[in-house]
C-alpha cells in the first residue's frame, strides 16, 4: 500500500496556479512538481467549486458570497439613512422658522 503524502498549502496553490493560469495539463504539472496528477486534479476541482482557497489569504466562493450579502445590506442601510436624514433635520428647522415668520 502506498504511503499517503501531505502537501503544503503553498505547493497546492502553485500547482493549481500552473493548471488554471498557465494552462498546463494535470499530467505536465504533476511531472514538473513530482505530484500525482489525480491529486492536482482534486485541488483544481476544489478551487473551481469554491471548496478550497487557491492562495492562502484568498476567500472561498461561500465567504465572498457572505461578504457580498453583508455589503449589500450595509449599502441599503446607508442609502436609507442618506434619504431620511435630510427629512429628519429639515422638519424641526421648518417648524422653528415658522415661529418667526408669523
Amino acid at each position: 500500500m502506498k504511503e499517503q503524502r501531505s502537501y503544503s498549502a503553498e505547493l497546492k496553490a502553485e500547482a493549481v496556479k500552473m493548471v488554471i493560469e498557465q494552462g498546463l495539463t494535470l499530467k505536465e504539472t504533476g511531472r514538473r512538481l513530482s505530484i500525482p496528477a489525480g491529486s492536482i486534479g482534486n485541488w483544481v476541482g476544489a478551487v473551481r467549486s469554491g471548496r478550497m482557497k487557491n492562495n492562502p489569504g484568498d476567500q472561498t466562493l461561500g465567504e465572498l458570497s457572505a461578504e457580498n450579502a453583508r455589503l449589500r445590506k450595509d449599502l441599503a442601510e446607508a442609502r436609507m439613512e442618506r434619504e431620511i436624514l435630510p427629512l429628519v433635520v429639515s422638519t424641526p428647522m421648518r417648524l422653528f422658522l415658522s415661529l418667526f415668520q408669523q
